[in-house]
């Protein structure tokens, strides 16, 4: 008996060692870029084109974020609350003019390009054309703005200073990955769920070894008897 507890345990304890140390998940590639963002009521929504083709009406708010994303389903929306009113309190209306309330959230250090410090996240109310785009309106309010020769949307304000959606990944993208609310400044991931601790699976994995280990012992003591 006490040969087979011990057999058990010899073929088992790795297998669970390499889910204890071993059982993450990969690391996903991220890219760092502007997003685009449309204000719908009371939430952020990923706009579904461009800003150079996008032609918001007199009223809307619109927003941008920049920060490592995957994917559009992964992208850090804008923070704080944003309305019409109060953006735009102080820029009257015109006629044959729109106004568009931008949000501009140059996002976090730990998102930053090295070297470069995010300036502080504002607002602006843009006064264009009535068929003024939405890169119109923000190179109204937020110049120096950069593009690449895709038109891709580079720098808002100066910020940053070089780069343009360049692709972060390996250790600086685990070391971001680390950081408590690296992902929006509030403590949560990008899939706003806060992550404390070790996993259920490490969890489990380290019960198994010492219900496995306690089992061997006890065989031993029940032969010795």
């Amino acid at each position: 008996m006490i040969r087979r507890g011990t057999t058990v345990l010899a073929l088992v304890l790795p297998v669970l060692l390499l889910t204890l140390f071993g059982g993450g998940p990969a690391q996903a590639v991220g890219y760092r870029y502007w997003s685009f963002w449309e204000r719908d009521g009371g939430r952020w929504t990923y706009a579904s084109q461009g800003p150079s083709t996008a032609r918001p009406a007199d009223g809307d708010v619109q927003g941008f974020r920049f920060a490592v994303s995957v994917d559009s389903q992964d992208a850090t929306k804008p923070r704080g609350t944003a309305d019409f009113a109060t953006v735009c309190a102080t820029t009257p209306a015109r006629a044959g003019e729109k106004r568009l309330a931008l949000v501009l959230d140059f996002g976090t250090p730990e998102d930053a390009p090295s070297g470069e410090t995010p300036p502080a996240p504002r607002t602006a109310c843009a006064r264009v054309p009535e068929d003024a785009t939405t890169a119109d309106a923000l190179a109204a309010v937020a110049k120096p703005l950069r593009y690449d020769t895709n038109a891709l949307l580079c720098a808002i304000a100066g910020y940053p200073q070089k780069g343009c959606g360049e692709q972060v990944g390996g250790s600086e993208q685990t070391e971001r990955a680390a950081r408590p609310g690296a992902s929006d400044g509030t403590g949560t991931t990008a899939q706003g769920t806060a992550h404390h601790g070790p996993s259920v699976g490490v969890l489990v994995a380290a019960a198994a070894v010492a219900v496995l280990g306690g089992a061997a012992i006890w065989q031993a003591r029940r032969r010795r008897s």
